[in-house]
């Protein structure tokens, strides 16, 4: 396991570290994003949608569930899933909605806010913890538990 830790201290900065780490992404890997409400999971996840050449206005799926985006990288088409677990309330409706079709999706990345509201994350999901500051509002310290490798040039 690779383990990362970053400071970002604005949106910006968060969304930026987003699309450094979506460079070491490819199709069938899942990120399972954990945080306070507040924390910075959809600026994180608009850095990836934001390299991944997303036309859609990216924003946290938390009523609908599920955002399925069109995306691109180096001339290919892929899906992203952009899941919100949020109003999640039992891990029946999970199943309900398919989650593990999600989870299974090889050709597919998925992109999981409020990952703690499951166990259903699979083993080798790379892990995206993000920690507000309690003295700063726009400081966060953002960890990353990997089975891969990223070159992160910022």
């Amino acid at each position: 396991m690779y383990n990362y830790e970053f400071i970002t201290l604005s949106e910006d900065e968060t969304i930026n570290l987003g699309h450094e780490i979506a460079k070491g992404l490819s199709p069938g890997d899942i990120l399972a994003i954990y945080g306070d409400l507040g924390s910075g999971k959809t600026e994180f996840v608009k850095g990836i949608c934001e390299y991944f050449k997303v036309e859609e206005i990216v924003t946290s799926p938390t009523f609908t569930i599920v955002n399925k985006y069109n995306a691109s990288s180096s001339d290919n088409q892929l899906v992203l899933y952009h899941i919100d677990l949020y109003r999640i309330e039992k891990e029946i409706e999970l199943l309900e909605i398919g989650f593990e079709e999600y989870l299974n999706d090889r050709s597919a990345i998925t992109l999981i806010e409020w990952a703690e509201k499951t166990s259903l994350i699979p083993d080798n999901a790379i892990l995206v913890k993000i920690f507000l500051d309690e003295d700063d509002d726009n400081k966060r310290l953002i960890t990353i538990k990997s089975p891969k490798e990223f070159k992160i040039g910022m």
